[in-house]
């Protein structure tokens, strides 16, 4: 009988969380100017934001929500480059990362580099964080000043004007909404990253 009322606990707990409703103004913001073409979820970040750091090495929300997003969504990921000395350069590199299909292996350690360990003071700095992550030097050469990366790095500065970023992390459904931390619950930062997927699952499906 426990283990059916267990089953049951866990059923409408279920539901509640699937049938939950956000609203627009509190866990999201309307755009009062859609910006279309945009990928269909965007996270904007960079790598000198202490926030961003927190957000994807010791939280990983941005893992949560690929994970709780239905499947066959796209989530893209753009540096910004308003931030810190070389947030050009890290743009670029971070291009350089998505023309190679590297992101995965230049996140954790461009973090730790940059905000950890300092030791990304210029371009050359950067170059080796890719290339201490098993990057071939001469494709990140190859890559740097590539029509492709030059490309990227126009859709980065694009999405971000277009869409009047103000800051960092954002994320974007759509090109219609932005989620909104601000009005989430922080009491626990579990739920609250449970939240955040959810409310991006929750706008991707959104009519």
């Amino acid at each position: 009988m426990k283990k059916i009322w267990l089953a049951l606990t866990g059923m409408m707990l279920a539901f509640s969380v699937s049938a939950a409703q956000y609203t627009d103004g509190k866990e999201f913001i309307t755009l009062q100017k859609p910006v279309a073409g945009e990928p269909q979820v965007l996270e904007f970040f960079s790598f000198y934001c202490p926030h961003c750091y927190q957000f994807e090495e010791v939280l990983h929300v941005s893992d949560t929500v690929k994970k709780k997003l239905p499947e066959g969504t796209k989530m893209t990921k753009y540096h910004v480059e308003f931030l810190g000395p070389l947030g050009k350069d890290l743009t670029q590199a971070w291009a350089v990362a998505l023309a190679l299909g590297v992101e995965d292996k230049i996140t954790a350690p461009m973090f730790e580099a940059v905000q950890k360990t300092q030791s990304v003071q210029n371009v050359a700095d950067i170059r080796n964080v890719f290339i201490n992550a098993g990057v071939k030097a001469e494709e990140y050469d190859a890559a740097w000043n590539s029509f492709v990366v030059k490309s990227l790095v126009a859709q980065q500065e694009k999405a971000a004007a277009d869409l009047q970023l103000q800051g960092v992390p954002a994320i974007f459904v759509n090109g219609k909404y932005q989620l909104n931390p601000q009005g989430m619950d922080t009491s626990n930062m579990d739920a609250f990253v449970q939240q955040y997927a959810a409310v991006a699952k929750f706008l991707v499906e959104k009519k």
